[in-house]
C-alpha cells in the first residue's frame, strides 16, 4: 500500500485513493494519489445499490453462496475480507474488534455493490495490476483501502499513517476511518494464516506461521501492546487528525489443522464463514482467545499427503500467496485438459512431483469440477516437509520456557 501523511487539521475530510492510500483533501504538504480517472469512472455507478439482484436478508447473509454469484477473483477476495468471520473474540478493553458496517442497510448495500462490482472489474483490476502487489497483507490493505473509497458503508480519511518521534518511527496506523455517521476510527488490520502445532494445550502460541518466523500469540500481543494504542500517543495527536479516535482491530484469515488418514468431505471448505467443524477437531479444545467460527484448513506432512489426496479430490493446485484469500474457483469453458492446465489444477500424483523439492510448506487446494467445466475450490491447506511438525511444535513450546525462566526470575 502506499504509505500516506495527514490529510489536513481535520483529516475526516479525506478518502482512500484507489491505489490502496488515502487521497487528502487540500492544503496538504505532501498530497496523496488521488483515485484513478478510469476507477472514478467506472466505479461512481456502484455507490447506490444495484437493483439487478435481490439482496438477503443481513440475518440469513450466507458468505459461501454469496461467493458462487461473484465471478471476478478479485471481487471475490474482497467480499471475503469484508464478510468471512474473525479469527479472534474482542480482546477489551484495548482490542475491540472492528465492526465495518455501521447499520444493515450498509451491509445489504455493499452486497449489491459488490455485485455491480463484479459486473464491471475494470476499475478494480487496473488499479491492482498498477499497484504491482507481490504480498498477502499488502493486497488485503489494498482492498480494504479501494473499498473505504469507493464502497457505500464508511469512508477512509488516512493510511498508513507513520508516527515519529526524533526521527525515528514509532510505527504506522494502518486506516483511519470516518463512519457516515461521524464515528471516528483506528483500524490494524491483519491477515494470517497459521497452522496448529500443539497436543491440545489451547494457547495461542500453539498456531504458528508456516516459515517458523511468526507465532499468533505474538501478533496478538504487538496488536494490543503497539499497534492499537498508537492513535492515542502525543505523537500521534500533534499530527493534526481531529479525534478521539477509537482503535479496533480487524483480524481475518485462516487456521489449519493436522490431517493424518482422510482429508474427509466434512472438512469441505465454508468460504471461511467457519461454520463447518470436522469430526477431528470437534474434540481439540481452542484458546478462549479465539472465535469458534474461524475459517480452518488443514496439513499434513508430504509423506502423509500423497496417500488420501487422490481419495479426496480429482484435481489440486498449488495457491500463490495472493491466492490466500477467498475460496478459489476457475471457469473453463469446455473439457479440454490443456485448458485445465491453465488453470494450474492437476492430479495428485503430479502436484506431489511438484512440490517435492520444496523446502518449505506449500499451501495447496483441493478442486472438483461440474460439468460445465468450472473448477470449485473443496477445501486447502498445507503439505509440510516431513521434519517440520517437529520444528514446528519446539517453535510453539518457546513461550512455556521463556514463562518457566520469567516466573523464576521472580522474588
Amino acid at each position: 500500500m502506499t504509505r500516506g501523511e495527514p490529510a489536513s487539521k481535520d483529516a475526516a475530510a479525506g478518502s482512500v485513493a484507489a491505489t490502496g492510500a488515502l487521497a487528502s483533501a487540500p492544503p496538504l504538504p505532501s498530497p496523496l494519489p488521488a483515485a484513478s480517472s478510469t476507477a472514478s469512472a467506472s466505479v461512481a455507478s456502484m455507490s447506490s445499490p444495484s437493483a439487478s439482484a435481490p439482496s438477503p436478508s443481513p440475518s440469513h447473509f450466507a458468505l459461501t453462496g454469496f461467493l458462487d454469484e461473484l465471478h471476478d477473483p478479485a471481487v471475490r477476495d474482497l467480499a471475503w475480507l469484508l464478510f468471512s468471520a474473525d479469527l479472534l473474540h474482542a480482546q477489551p478493553p484495548v482490542g475491540m474488534l472492528a465492526e465495518l458496517f455501521e447499520t444493515p442497510m450498509e451491509r445489504v448495500a455493499t452486497l449489491d455493490w459488490l455485485r455491480a462490482l463484479d459486473a464491471s472489474p475494470a476499475a478494480l483490476q487496473h488499479d491492482i495490476a498498477t499497484t504491482r502487489l507481490t504480498r498477502l497483507g499488502r493486497y488485503a490493505e489494498f482492498l480494504l483501502g479501494w473499498f473505504l473509497e469507493h464502497g457505500p458503508a464508511a469512508r477512509g480519511v488516512a493510511a498508513g499513517v507513520p508516527l515519529r518521534r526524533a526521527g525515528v518511527t514509532l510505527g504506522e496506523c494502518d486506516f483511519l476511518v470516518e463512519t457516515q455517521r461521524g464515528q471516528r476510527l483506528h483500524w490494524e488490520l491483519a491477515v494470517k494464516c497459521y497452522l496448529h502445532a500443539g497436543d491440545g494445550r489451547a494457547q495461542l502460541a500453539d498456531y504458528v506461521g508456516p516459515n517458523l518466523k511468526d507465532r499468533f500469540d505474538l501478533k496478538l500481543a504487538h496488536l494490543l501492546d503497539h499497534q492499537l494504542p498508537l492513535s492515542a500517543r502525543v505523537e500521534f495527536a500533534s499530527l493534526g487528525y481531529r479525534g478521539p479516535w477509537a482503535a479496533q482491530m480487524v483480524v481475518k484469515g485462516w487456521l489449519f489443522y493436522r490431517r493424518r488418514d482422510t482429508l474427509d468431505v466434512d472438512f469441505e471448505n465454508d468460504g471461511g464463514e467457519g461454520s463447518v467443524t470436522t469430526h477431528a477437531d470437534a474434540a481439540l479444545a481452542i484458546p478462549p482467545e479465539l472465535a469458534a467460527a474461524h475459517a480452518r484448513g488443514w496439513w499434513t506432512t508430504r509423506a502423509e499427503w500423497l496417500e488420501v489426496a487422490a481419495r479426496h479430490a480429482p484435481a489440486w493446485k498449488v495457491l500463490s500467496r495472493l491466492e490466500w484469500l477467498a475460496p478459489r474457483r476457475y471457469e473453463i469453458s469446455d473439457g479440454d485438459a490443456e485448458l485445465a492446465a491453465d488453470a494450474g489444477c492437476v492430479d495428485a500424483g503430479s502436484l506431489h512431483a511438484r512440490i517435492a523439492h520444496q523446502t518449505g510448506p506449500t499451501m495447496v487446494a483441493a478442486f472438483t469440477r461440474d460439468a460445465s467445466g468450472r473448477f470449485t475450490e473443496r477445501s486447502r491447506g498445507f503439505v509440510v516437509p516431513d521434519d517440520w511438525p517437529d520444528r514446528a511444535h519446539a517453535y510453539a513450546r518457546e513461550f512455556i520456557a521463556k514463562r518457566v525462566a520469567a516466573d523464576a526470575r521472580k522474588p
